[in-house]
């Protein structure tokens, strides 16, 4: 969509249960990649509200999150190379409710 952009997140989260709840929290804005790895394709206000969720989750001084906006998804062609098991191309449609 117009306006989004591509956005990688990794985190290194040391607590299982505060993992697994960023680890579900991401899945609802982007595509899981691997272990801690997620590729997004959002929005500003999508992006903040992303960053509001994980902010409530981790444990600033044990946790880390990096956020890197590679640039506008519609121009950006992100080129992953994968070892081992295939990592399926994001793809962004509507979705209906």
């Amino acid at each position: 969509m117009a306006g989004d952009r591509l956005i990688i997140v990794a985190y290194d989260i040391r607590n299982p249960g505060r993992w697994r709840r960023a680890f579900r929290t991401m899945n609802g804005y982007g595509q899981w990649i691997q272990l801690s790895v997620f590729e997004c394709r959002l929005t500003a206000r999508r992006r903040a509200e992303m960053v509001a969720k994980l902010t409530d989750i981790i444990k600033f001084g044990d946790d880390h999150v990096v956020i890197v906006d590679v640039g506008p998804a519609d121009s950006v062609h992100l080129a992953i190379e994968s070892l081992g098991r295939t990592v399926p191309k994001l793809e962004r449609g509507a979705t209906v409710i």
